[in-house]
């Protein structure tokens, strides 16, 4: 396809996989149509809009549109532009289904148990402190098990499927990265804190993580932006915002 592509999408783990897939595409020298990235206010409710919802019937960041085709999950996008645009992020044959398989792992596992978290340790503020225990170790448990999973599979891999630079580490690592945020201890797994390390150095990977962000914070978030995400995340998180949200 020809055609523009239009991204929406907003700050966050799920927001940067995009992003950092397009800049890693143009570093590739893929050549990519013009690409409009519309910025959902996410912490003000935009997209419980009827504009966004008709990009992402899930009401949830990100949504891409290109020509006719509208698409929500942030790892449906990722597959899409990686047959759109073929390069090594989304290898060919036996490989691809490795890739595959590990960018579900991150969908289903991985980015839930990560956001479950983040959302009890930064923004369940309804909630009385008590309520909190039981899902706070549950959750922490399960992501010490992922990232010893993850580990393992590092093992001797400069990436999560080998020595090439995949959207399976796309996926994973916008949430690893965001681990002092949700308070989940990384460095108890030297693999996943090199390899890391080693993703946050690529400059396609710089630039993803620049959208959306403060001009000064794409590496470390200011006082008052801790506290207007915990402000915002609180809100999204509310039982009363999910009841009413259509």
């Amino acid at each position: 396809m020809t055609q523009s592509l239009a991204l929406w999408t907003a700050a966050t783990p799920n927001g940067w996989k995009v992003s950092i897939m397009i800049e890693e595409l143009r570093e590739l020298e893929i050549a990519l149509p013009s690409i409009e990235v519309i910025t959902v206010d996410i912490m003000n409710g935009e997209q419980f809009s009827d504009t966004f919802t008709a990009v992402s019937a899930n009401q949830k960041i990100p949504g891409l549109v290109h020509g006719d085709i509208r698409l929500m999950e942030s790892c449906a996008i990722l597959q899409y532009l990686g047959e759109q645009f073929p390069s090594s992020l989304y290898p060919s044959g036996a490989d691809r289904y490795d890739v595959l398989q590990w960018l579900i792992w991150q969908a289903a596992g991985l980015g839930p148990t990560f956001g479950n978290k983040l959302s009890y340790t930064r923004y369940m503020a309804d909630l009385p402190e008590e309520q909190k225990v039981h899902p706070l170790t549950r959750f922490n448990a399960e992501a010490q098990r992922l990232l010893r999973v993850l580990d393992k599979q590092l093992e001797e891999k400069s990436f999560v499927c080998g020595e090439d630079f995949t959207i399976a580490d796309i996926a994973i690592f916008p949430w690893v990265r965001g681990y002092k945020w949700s308070k989940i201890d990384i460095t108890l797994h030297p693999n996943v804190l090199a390899w890391t390390e080693r993703v946050h150095q690529r400059p396609g990977v710089k630039r993803g993580l620049a959208y959306g962000a403060k001009s000064g914070e794409e590496e470390q978030w200011s006082e008052e932006t801790k506290r207007k995400y915990a402000s915002g995340g609180s809100f999204m998180a509310d039982n009363k915002t999910i009841g009413t949200a259509s």
